[in-house]
C-alpha cells in the first residue's frame, strides 16, 4: 500500500520562477570564469596544453599526448571536445575556443538537473496531499517550481564554482552524469514520455562516461538506478493509463542499451583501441596483444594478468576523513541540510524514484570519492543528485527553517562580498593598509591595475543582490523556490566579484603567465628549449604563454637547443640525461606567489 505523501502545497505556492530571470541568472553563473581568464593551474592549464597538441596534429587523437607524455586524466572525449573546437576556429584565441563547449556543457549540467527535477516531480508518489475542497498544486505548476527550486540548489553549492568552470574532463563527466540521471528519471514508471528518447540519452552518456575514464562508476550507477526502477513500488501499483508497455520496452530497452554500449566499450578499450581507460581513477586495464594488464592508483609499474585470471586487489585509502567530512561540508553547501530533512521527510517513500534515483547516485559517488586521492574533484559528480533532493525538501520545509537559511545565507555572502570589496579597494588604493600589506605580502611583484568594464561589472552585481535581498524580505506571496534564491544568488555574486575585481590578482596568482614569459625574456631568441622533469602544466604554460619550443631530454632533435629548463626535483640526477659541461646555470625562476615553486634555467655554453 502506497504512504501518504508528506508535500503539502498549496497552488499559490507553485508560481514559476520568471523564465527571464532564470536564463539571466545561468548567464551570469556561467559566463565568468570562462571569460577573460588564464589557464590556471594545475589540470585546467595542463588540459589545455593536451588539447592543442591534439588539434595541431602533434599527437595521435586515440593516444594523446603532451610532449611525449600520458596525459594525468587518461580520459579522451573530454580532449578530443575541446580540440576539435580549437580546430574549428582557428580565429579565435585556443584558450577561448577550447572553453566554448566546456561553457555549453556546464549548461547542459543546468539544464539537465532542472528536468531531472521537473519528470520526477511528475511522478504519483511525489505530488502534494490532495485537499478535501480542491486548491492543492497541479501537477505541471508544481513539477516546474520545484525544478525551478533544483537548478538554484545546483548552482548554490559552493564546490561547484571554481571547477565547473575549468576545461577539464571533470566538467564533461558532471554533464555527462547528469544526462543520464535526467534519462533515468524519463524511465521512471508514471511517467508520460518518449521512452526511446530516454533509452537514446541514457545510452549516449553511457558512452561518453566511457570515454571520459569512468566506466565502472557508470555501470554501477546505471545498473543500480535500473534495477531500483525495476523494484520500484510503482512498476507494480500505479496506474499508468495504458502505458504500462511502453514502460517496460522503455526499460527494457534501457537495459539492452546498457549491455550494447557495454560492450562497445570493452571491444573499443581491449581491442580497438589498445589504451584506452576503462576503470577511471580505481585502475587501468590495457591490452598489449599478450594479454591484459591493469595499472593500479599509485602504481608506477604494470601488473601482467595473462587472459585476466589473476585479479589484484586494491588497497583503500585510510584516514583523513575529518578532512573529507570537512571538505564534503563546504563544498555541498547549502545543499547538505536540505537533503538530510528531505530524506527524513520522505523515509516512508524511499523506494520512490524520485528519492530512490537520486539518492543512490549520491551514495555511489561519495564512496567513489572517499576512496580517491582527488577527492574534490570526484566529490564534483555528487553535485547534480544532491541538488535533486534538495529540491524535493522545499514542499516540506518548516517556514522557520526556511527564514534560518535566508538569513544565514544574507549574512554570510553580503559578508564575502563585502571582504572582496575591501580588498579590491585596498589593492587599488593602500587603504585599509592591513588587507593591502597582505596582498603584497602573498602576491609579491603584483602591480594592480583599474579597469571600469570590470569595475562596472561587479557594481551591477552587488546593486542586484542587494535589490534581491529586499525583494526577498518583502512581504509578498510565498513561492516553493523562495529559499534557495538568496543562496544561488550569493553563490553567483561572490564568484562574479571573484571574476571581475579579483580576476588580475587571480591570474596572477594561480597562472604560470608571469613565470613563462619571464623563461621566455631570459631564452636565446628562436632556439628550442630542453626541459627535464617538468609537470604537464609547467609544460603547457611554457607553450602557451611563453611561446617556446620544447624538447625533451634525450631525444636525438636537443642538439640545437640552446636553453635548458630543468626541475629542481631532478636536478641532482640531470648528469644522466645530458653533459653537464656544455652547460652553465643562469638563473632560478619562481613564481613570485610562490617562491617554493621554481624552475632552473641553464644556457648551452659548447657543443
Amino acid at each position: 500500500m502506497n504512504r501518504p505523501t508528506p508535500a503539502i502545497v498549496t497552488q499559490t505556492a507553485v508560481r514559476p520562477l520568471p523564465r527571464l530571470a532564470l536564463l539571466l541568472f545561468c548567464a551570469a553563473y556561467v559566463l565568468p570564469g570562462f571569460l577573460g581568464r588564464e589557464p590556471w593551474k594545475v589540470d585546467d592549464v595542463a588540459s589545455f596544453g593536451v588539447m592543442e597538441e591534439l588539434a595541431q596534429g602533434l599527437s595521435s587523437w586515440w593516444h594523446p599526448q603532451l610532449l611525449g607524455g600520458a596525459p594525468q586524466e587518461s580520459a579522451l572525449l573530454p580532449y578530443w571536445i575541446g580540440a576539435l573546437f580549437i580546430s574549428l576556429l582557428p580565429f579565435l584565441d585556443p584558450v577561448f575556443a577550447s572553453r566554448i563547449p566546456f561553457a555549453a556543457l556546464l549548461l547542459v549540467t543546468l539544464a539537465s538537473s532542472w528536468y531531472t527535477v521537473y519528470h520526477l516531480a511528475r511522478l504519483p508518489a511525489a505530488q502534494p496531499l490532495a485537499f478535501a475542497f480542491g486548491g492543492e498544486a497541479s501537477p505541471r505548476d508544481y513539477a516546474r517550481a520545484l525544478a525551478d527550486a533544483g537548478l538554484l540548489a545546483l548552482i548554490a553549492c559552493l564546490g561547484l564554482a571554481q571547477l565547473g568552470h575549468e576545461t577539464t574532463p571533470d566538467l564533461v563527466r558532471l554533464a555527462l552524469l547528469a544526462v543520464l540521471l535526467h534519462a533515468m528519471a524519463r524511465l521512471a514508471p508514471g511517467t508520460k514520455d518518449r521512452y526511446f528518447l530516454s533509452v537514446g540519452l541514457g545510452s549516449l552518456a553511457l558512452l561518453g562516461l566511457f570515454l571520459s575514464d569512468m566506466v565502472w562508476q557508470a555501470l554501477l550507477l546505471a545498473g543500480g538506478w535500473l534495477l531500483l526502477l525495476g523494484k520500484s513500488p510503482a512498476s507494480s501499483s500505479w496506474d499508468t493509463s495504458g502505458n504500462q508497455p511502453s514502460v517496460i520496452s522503455g526499460r527494457m530497452g534501457m537495459g539492452a542499451g546498457l549491455v550494447a554500449v557495454t560492450l562497445a566499450g570493452m571491444w573499443m578499450g581491449w581491442v580497438s583501441i589498445p589504451q584506452l581507460p576503462l576503470a577511471g581513477d580505481w585502475g587501468v586495464v590495457t591490452n598489449n596483444g599478450e594479454g591484459l594488464q591493469t595499472t593500479l592508483p599509485g602504481e608506477s609499474g604494470m601488473a601482467a594478468l595473462p587472459g585476466a585470471s589473476d585479479i589484484e586487489t586494491v588497497s583503500l585509502p585510510g584516514g583523513a576523513w575529518v578532512g573529507f567530512g570537512r571538505l564534503l561540508l563546504w563544498f555541498t553547501w547549502p545543499a547538505w541540510p536540505l537533503v538530510l530533512w528531505s530524506l527524513w521527510s520522505w523515509r516512508r517513500q524511499l523506494q520512490s524514484p524520485h528519492v530512490a534515483l537520486p539518492l543512490w547516485g549520491a551514495v555511489v559517488c561519495l564512496l567513489a570519492s572517499a576512496l580517491q586521492e582527488r577527492e574534490d574533484r570526484a566529490l564534483l559528480l555528487v553535485l547534480p543528485s544532491l541538488a535533486v533532493l534538495a529540491a524535493f525538501s522545499l514542499p516540506t520545509l518548516k517556514r522557520s527553517v526556511s527564514a534560518l537559511i535566508d538569513w544565514f545565507t544574507l549574512l554570510f555572502f553580503t559578508g564575502c562580498a563585502l571582504i572582496i570589496w575591501v580588498i579590491w579597494f585596498a589593492m587599488q588604493t593602500g587603504i585599509p593598509a592591513k588587507p593591502a600589506a597582505n596582498v603584497a605580502r602573498l602576491a609579491p611583484g603584483f602591480i594592480p591595475e583599474f579597469s571600469w568594464f570590470l569595475f562596472g561589472l561587479g557594481a551591477l552585481a552587488t546593486i542586484a543582490w542587494f535589490w534581491l535581498v529586499k525583494w526577498r524580505v518583502g512581504r509578498h506571496r510565498q513561492a516553493i523556490w523562495k529559499s534557495l534564491v538568496l543562496p544561488a544568488a550569493g553563490s553567483t555574486l561572490c564568484w562574479l566579484l571573484l571574476m571581475t575585481l579579483w580576476l588580475p590578482l587571480l591570474d596572477f596568482g594561480r597562472s604560470y603567465g608571469p613565470l613563462s614569459r619571464r623563461i621566455a625574456s631570459l631564452v636565446p631568441a628562436d632556439s628550442c628549449v630542453l626541459v627535464d622533469g617538468l609537470s604537464q602544466a609547467q609544460i603547457a604554460a611554457l607553450r602557451h604563454h611563453g611561446a617556446l619550443t620544447l624538447l625533451r631530454t634525450g631525444g636525438p632533435d636537443g642538439a640545437t637547443c640552446r636553453a635548458l629548463v630543468v626541475s629542481p626535483d631532478t636536478q641532482p640526477t640531470l648528469d644522466e640525461r645530458i653533459t653537464l659541461t656544455q652547460w652553465a646555470f643562469r638563473a632560478r625562476v619562481s613564481r613570485l606567489s610562490d617562491r617554493k615553486e621554481s624552475l632552473l634555467l641553464y644556457q648551452r655554453v659548447s657543443d
